[in-house]
């Protein structure tokens, strides 16, 4: 029975070779199988769930035949990533085959449905690859998401923009700042030196146009931190960058920056501007108090 196991094995992983080399249009459903199936067998060679959990040792075994039979590409670790890619996702009715098993890998560790959901969704939406999904996975970028976010996404509702913007929202720190002391010119410093990182912590869509925007208020000139667009959404997006708790003349502030923007910048075609508040403590009760809809804080972290 032990060999019968084997050979169906090697014989899936040799078949799955063939296939790749042959209709590589088509590999990663493939991979996908072939994970799924040889874990499947190996719960079932070790003599369930339960033994497996302790059955390495026909894993070495098995490894060392497919290195005489296969070569050396099927280690005992990819073996046990097999096993455990058939645990976490027996009970799916489908995966998408949009990912590679290199995507799939990067989520053996989490345990969260509901987690791995997202991290699925925003790859596929977003042509993350895998190196791209394991920053975000490091960062915990889903633990970050506001809860009311996440339930929506579990209900499968329509989010705004912002909505899927971290909080707090990770600010690389090449410098190694002292967050306590920080002021905000030195903390803009830190997004402009990594602002493709900033944008990709923000979400899908944002791009950068310039900090320090330059508005005329009357006759007195106002500087805006950050100018950004989001093209998926058609709306600018002014940020506002400070290094206290959120207090309520930020949102007097940002507003009228706003304003400035849809009165003066935008055009029929794009929606409102939205504004984003990151500061050092977020203040819901200033910002409950908050008229416009439109403005949205987010506390930062240094990373």
């Amino acid at each position: 029975m032990e060999n019968n196991y084997y050979k169906e094995i090697k014989d899936l992983l040799i078949n799955n070779e063939v296939y790749k080399k042959v209709k590589d249009y088509s590999k990663n459903k493939s991979d996908l199988n072939t994970y799924y199936n040889v874990g499947k067998i190996l719960i079932e060679a070790q003599g369930g769930e339960e033994r497996a959990k302790y059955g390495n040792k026909l894993i070495k075994e098995y490894t060392k035949k497919l290195e005489i039979d296969i070569g050396k590409k099927y280690s005992g670790r990819t073996l046990r990533r097999m096993r455990q890619f058939y645990l976490l996702f027996k009970n799916w009715s489908a995966m998408p085959t949009e990912l590679t098993i290199s995507h799939y890998t990067e989520l053996l560790s989490l345990k969260d449905f509901d987690e791995i959901n997202y991290y699925i969704n925003i790859s596929i939406n977003h042509r993350l690859g895998y190196r791209e999904l394991h920053d975000k996975i490091k960062n915990k970028e889903y633990e970050r998401l506001p809860k009311e976010t996440k339930e929506k996404l579990i209900n499968k509702e329509k989010l705004e923009m912002i909505e899927l913007v971290p909080n707090p929202i990770a600010i690389k720190n090449k410098n190694n700042i002292d967050i306590n002391n920080i002021r905000e010119k030195y903390l803009k410093e830190l997004i402009l030196d990594d602002i493709s990182s900033f944008m990709k912590e923000l979400g899908n869509g944002f791009s950068f146009i310039d900090s320090e925007y330059k508005i005329k208020i009357g006759d007195r000139s106002n500087y805006i931190d950050l100018l950004l667009f989001n093209y998926v959404y058609n709306s600018f997006v002014v940020v506002e960058l400070k290094v206290t708790e959120l207090k309520k003349e930020h949102i007097g502030q940002i507003e009228v920056y706003m304003n400035y923007i849809d009165k003066n910048i935008k055009n029929i075609n794009q929606d409102k501007t939205i504004g984003l508040i990151i500061c050092k403590k977020n203040n819901n009760f200033v910002l409950g108090y908050s008229s416009d809809l439109r403005i949205f804080s987010r506390e930062y972290i240094l990373n």
